[in-house]
C-alpha cells in the first residue's frame, strides 16, 4: 500500500515538474494568419517564441527588412512521422528559392509537439547571434515572414515539398511593443471591473471620387459624478472597412459649451470647415493608427476623465484614405475606452512633437533621402515641465507613405543623449504605440527633436506638409506622466529660410500672386513657379543644408489650445551641441560552423542534391538538424494566447519511477 502510494505521489510530482519545466508567460502574440499564431517574449539577451500553426506539416517562421522577403532569417521546423522534431536555422538567398541552410545553428528548440490539427514549436535565439546570416533583432520594425504546408519533408535533410505553402508577412515590433495585462494569480486581488465608452462614428460615406476624408465626430463624455482612469483602449473596427481607415485621434475639446453642444447633437462633419465655429480641439486622449491593436496604461498611471476639471466634451479625428476610389463606402467605426473609478497613482498625458502641417514642410521629388525636423523648444519644456521631471513610457511615430526613419532625439545642456526612440526600418502601414524598455526622465530646458527620413524616389513632383496622405507629416506622441499643461510642442520652417532653400533673396512686397525679386536670374517668377521647376538634382544638399542650418518658428500650446507664455516668437536656431551622441556596437567575432553539413557544401551553401532518407538520428543531427526526443501526439488544439504544455511521454515517466524506487 505505501508503495501505491509512493508510486502515486512520484507521478504526480513528475507531472508537476513537466508540466512547470515547459509552461510560459507569453508577453505578446500575434495572429499571422487564421492558420498561424505566434507568442513572444522578449528577454535580457534573447527572445523566446512559440509558433501554433494548424498544419501536420511543416513551419516557417522568419525575419527581414525587405518587403520581397529576399535575405530573410528564417527557422524551419516539423514533427516527423517517428515523433521527432526538427528545428533548423536557414536563411533566404532569393525570393523564388527555398530556404538554405545556415553553417550556425542558432535558434534552439525548447519544445516541439504536434496533435490532430496543430504543430507547435518553441525555441529561442539571441538578439544578435553574430552570425551574418541571421537579422539583428533591435527596437526597429520587423517585417514578419511565415510559411506553412500540410506536408512535412521526407527526411531529415529538409528539402521542403516544391509546391503548395502558404505564405505570408506583416511587420510587428518585436522588442518594444504595448504588452498584454499579466494574468493574475489566485492570490493576487481582482482587476477592477472596468466600465466601456465607446465613441462610434455613424454611417459615415466616403466621398465618391475623393481619395481621403477627415471625419470630425463631437462627444460627450459619459455620465461621472467622480475622476476616473481610463486604462486602456482598442479600435472598433467596421467589418471589412480596416483598410479605409488610416488613423484615429480622440482630441480634448475646450471651446464654447454651447458651439460643442451644438456640434454633439450632429452625426458629425468634415472636419475644420472654412467659417465653422472654433471647438478648440487640440490636446491628444488617444489616438489609434494603422496596424495597432489599441493600448494598456502601465499600472502607475491612467488618462483621467474628471467632470470637475477636465473637458466635457471630445472629438473623434478619423482620417479614412480610398485610393482606389471604391464606391458606396460607409462606415461606422471608432474608439473603445475602458476606465474605472479605482485610480492610479499618476494622471497620463500625450506630448506631440514634429512639425506642423503646413506648406513650407518640404520634401524635393526623387531622392533616396531627404531628413526634416521638428523642435520642442528648451524654452517651451523649460515653462512647463516640472523640476523632478516627466516620465515618458510609450510612444506612437506618424508619417504618411513616404516615412522610412523616425527618431525622437533629446538635448540637455549642449549633450545629446540616446533618442528616446528610434526606428530605422520604419513602416508607415504599421503605427502603433511601443512602450519603452524603461521610462526616459524629460526635464526643464531639454530640447526634443522629432526626426523623421523620407524616401521621395517615387515622386516627380515635391511633397508639401498637410493633413492628407499625399502630402506629408512628421510627429512623434509620447505618454508620460504626471502631467503637465504642455501638449502640442512644433516647430516649422521659417519663411526666410524657406526661400533661402529654394535659392530666393527677396520677394516683391504686396504682389499677388507672390513674385520673386531678386536674385536678378530669378526676378519676375512667382514662387509657385520656383517650386514646380526647382532643379533638385543639381540644388538637394544646398536645399538640405539650408533647411537643416536655418531658423524655425517654434509653435507651443497648452492643453487648452493656448500658446505658451513668452515662446511666441518668429525665428528660434538649432539647439547648439558640443557633445554629440555617437551610437556604439559591440563588435561580433566570426563565427565556426558546427556541423558537417556546412563543411560538405561550403560556408552557408543550397542543400543541393537530397541526403539519404534513411540515415539515423546520429547523422541527422551533424547534418545540422536539430532532433529532439520523441512526443506523444495529443487529440487535443492549442488554445490562442495561452501556452501549451506538453506532457513527457510515457516511457520517459516510467524510467524515473523505476529509478526512484530503486
Amino acid at each position: 500500500m505505501k508503495a501505491l502510494v509512493g508510486l502515486h505521489l512520484s507521478l504526480a510530482v513528475i507531472f508537476l515538474l513537466v508540466d512547470v519545466s515547459t509552461s510560459f508567460e507569453w508577453k505578446n502574440s500575434a495572429v499571422l494568419d487564421n492558420n498561424f499564431l505566434i507568442l513572444w517574449t522578449p528577454d535580457e539577451r534573447d527572445i523566446v517564441f512559440e509558433v501554433q500553426v494548424k498544419t501536420q506539416g511543416y513551419v516557417g517562421l522568419g525575419f527581414t527588412r525587405d518587403d520581397r522577403h529576399v535575405g530573410a532569417d528564417m527557422v524551419i521546423g516539423w514533427v516527423d512521422n517517428n515523433g521527432q522534431v526538427h528545428l533548423q536555422d536557414r536563411h533566404v538567398k532569393d525570393s523564388n528559392r527555398d530556404p538554405a541552410m545556415d553553417s550556425s545553428q542558432d535558434y534552439h528548440l525548447l519544445l516541439g509537439y504536434e496533435n490532430k490539427t496543430h504543430t507547435v514549436l518553441r525555441f529561442s535565439r539571441q538578439y544578435d547571434t553574430c552570425d551574418p546570416r541571421d537579422l539583428k533583432i533591435t527596437n526597429d520594425t520587423t517585417k514578419v515572414v511565415w510559411q506553412y504546408h500540410k506536408e512535412e519533408p521526407v527526411s531529415a535533410a529538409g528539402v521542403l515539398p516544391p509546391h503548395g505553402a502558404v505564405r505570408g508577412s506583416r511587420p510587428l515590433y518585436l522588442v518594444q511593443r504595448d504588452s498584454q495585462p499579466k494574468r493574475m494569480s489566485r492570490n493576487q486581488q481582482a482587476a477592477p471591473n472596468l466600465k466601456t465608452w465607446d465613441i462610434i462614428n455613424q454611417q459615415v460615406k466616403l466621398p465618391m471620387g475623393q481619395d481621403s476624408l477627415l471625419w470630425c465626430l463631437v462627444v460627450e463624455m459619459p455620465n461621472i459624478q467622480r475622476k476616473h482612469h481610463v486604462v486602456k483602449y482598442e479600435p472598433i473596427i467596421y467589418p471589412g472597412n480596416q483598410q479605409y481607415l488610416h488613423h484615429m485621434t480622440l482630441y480634448e475639446c475646450r471651446g464654447k459649451d454651447s458651439d460643442l453642444e451644438n456640434a454633439a447633437r450632429m452625426n458629425g462633419s468634415v472636419c475644420y470647415e472654412p467659417n465653422a465655429p472654433s471647438l478648440q480641439c487640440t490636446s491628444i486622449a488617444a489616438t489609434w493608427s494603422l496596424g495597432s491593436e489599441g493600448f494598456n496604461y502601465p499600472l502607475e498611471a491612467g488618462y483621467a476623465l474628471d467632470p470637475t476639471s477636465g473637458p466635457r466634451f471630445y472629438m473623434l479625428e478619423t482620417h479614412y484614405t480610398n485610393p482606389s476610389l471604391d464606391n458606396f463606402i460607409s462606415d461606422s467605426s471608432g474608439l473603445r475606452l475602458l476606465y474605472t473609478d479605482q485610480l492610479r497613482t499618476h494622471d497620463a498625458g500625450i506630448l506631440s512633437v514634429g512639425i506642423d502641417p503646413n506648406w513650407r514642410h518640404i520634401i524635393p521629388p526623387g531622392q533616396r533621402e531627404v531628413v526634416s525636423e521638428g523642435h520642442c523648444v528648451a524654452d517651451c519644456t523649460g515653462q512647463t515641465i516640472p523640476e523632478s521631471g516627466v516620465n515618458m513610457f510609450a510612444v506612437i511615430m506618424h508619417t504618411h507613405q513616404l516615412g522610412r526613419k523616425v527618431r525622437l532625439r533629446q538635448i540637455r545642456a549642449s549633450e545629446e543623449l540616446p533618442p528616446i526612440v528610434s526606428d530605422t526600418n520604419y513602416d508607415p502601414n504599421y503605427q502603433e504605440y511601443r512602450r519603452l524598455q524603461r521610462p526616459v526622465k524629460v526635464y526643464p530646458g531639454d530640447h526634443l527633436v522629432a526626426e523623421c527620413t523620407y524616401s521621395s524616389e517615387s515622386r516627380t513632383t515635391m511633397t508639401l506638409g498637410g493633413l492628407t496622405t499625399r502630402e506629408e507629416t512628421c510627429l512623434v506622441s509620447a505618454l508620460y506622466y504626471p502631467r503637465i499643461e504642455l501638449s502640442l510642442c512644433y516647430s516649422l520652417p521659417s519663411l526666410p529660410t524657406v526661400l533661402q532653400s529654394l535659392g530666393i533673396q527677396k520677394l516683391k512686397q504686396g504682389a499677388s500672386p507672390v513674385i520673386i525679386e531678386a536674385p536678378e536670374e530669378l526676378a519676375g517668377m512667382t514662387l509657385e513657379e520656383r517650386l514646380v521647376h526647382y532643379n533638385w538634382e543639381t540644388s538637394f544638399q544646398s536645399f538640405q543644408e539650408a533647411t537643416h542650418r536655418g531658423t524655425f518658428k517654434p509653435l507651443c500650446w497648452d492643453s487648452k489650445g493656448g500658446i505658451i507664455p513668452n515662446t511666441d516668437v518668429q525665428e528660434a536656431h538649432y539647439p547648439r551641441i558640443l557633445k554629440p551622441y555617437e551610437e556604439t556596437a559591440l563588435p561580433c567575432a566570426k563565427k565556426v560552423p558546427r556541423n558537417k553539413l556546412s563543411r560538405l557544401f561550403g560556408e552557408d551553401g543550397d542543400l543541393g542534391a537530397s541526403v539519404d532518407p534513411d540515415s539515423d538520428e546520429a547523422n541527422a543531427v551533424e547534418r545540422g538538424q536539430l532532433v529532439r526526443s520523441k512526443v506523444s501526439r495529443s487529440s487535443e488544439s492549442p488554445v490562442a494566447g495561452s501556452s501549451n504544455v506538453m506532457r513527457a511521454p510515457a516511457f520517459l515517466i516510467l524510467a524515473i519511477v523505476v529509478a526512484i524506487f530503486r
